[in-house]
């Protein structure tokens, strides 16, 4: 296989402390994480604050996942705390070119989530104006929900019409369905708790990451 397939430690916790020890383990073994940020209202759940992300490791990179409402008035925040790229969802605002050109006014890369009942042609004019579209494979809000199959098709209908886009996959990662996910020509595939919850994060991402790229 020609690209590498990413595998993306995606931390979901409204805990400060284990998220400073998620990042930790993390930096051990990738160089690259996503942080899920849930502000309680656009989903049920609510996780740690732009405040709380502090000292992340020298050499750790990371996007920030805005499962907020009004996306565009947390992207200065994250800028400041370090986040390289934001990813907002579509269904968040009735203003998509807002949130991008607030974004890329504060040097920010973009991406576009997708819920699981958002079709691919609602989106579509967005996609040549964002740097990456990701795919929701859960109702998203929570570590462990269920791996919603149909969206696989979303990305292959995607990466037609968009051959040269970064396309990506978040929730319900597991070992038993990532090679076939890796087969509809994402990019890159976030994993929560099939990495982060487990007895041996390194170990569970290594695996994770030689299933998807075999």
């Amino acid at each position: 296989m020609s690209r590498l397939i990413k595998v993306v430690p995606a931390i979901l916790t409204e805990d400060a402390v284990a998220f400073s020890k998620m990042v930790r383990e993390a930096s051990s073994y990738t160089d690259f994480v996503q942080v899920d940020i849930m502000d309680g209202q656009f989903v049920p759940s609510k996780s740690i604050t732009w405040e709380q992300i502090k000292g992340m490791p020298p050499g750790l990179n990371w996007e920030v996942h805005l499962m907020v409402k009004h996306p565009e008035a947390q992207l200065a925040n994250f800028k400041k705390a370090g986040a390289d790229k934001a990813i907002f969802h579509y269904e968040a605002t009735s203003d998509p070119e807002m949130v991008i050109e607030t974004a890329r006014n504060l040097g920010m890369e973009t991406g576009l989530a997708v819920n699981p009942e958002t079709p691919v042609t609602a989106i579509l004019p967005w996609t040549a104006k964002v740097d990456s579209v990701l795919f929701l494979s859960v109702h998203p809000g929570f570590y462990g929900a269920k791996f919603l199959p149909e969206v696989l098709e979303k990305i292959i209908e995607l990466r037609y019409v968009r051959p040269q886009l970064t396309i990506g996959i978040d929730g319900g990662v597991k070992e038993n369905n990532i090679k076939q996910i890796a087969r509809t020509g994402v990019n890159e595939i976030c994993v929560g708790s099939a990495i982060l919850m487990q007895p041996d994060p390194a170990a569970a991402y290594r695996k994770l990451l030689s299933l998807a790229n075999e």
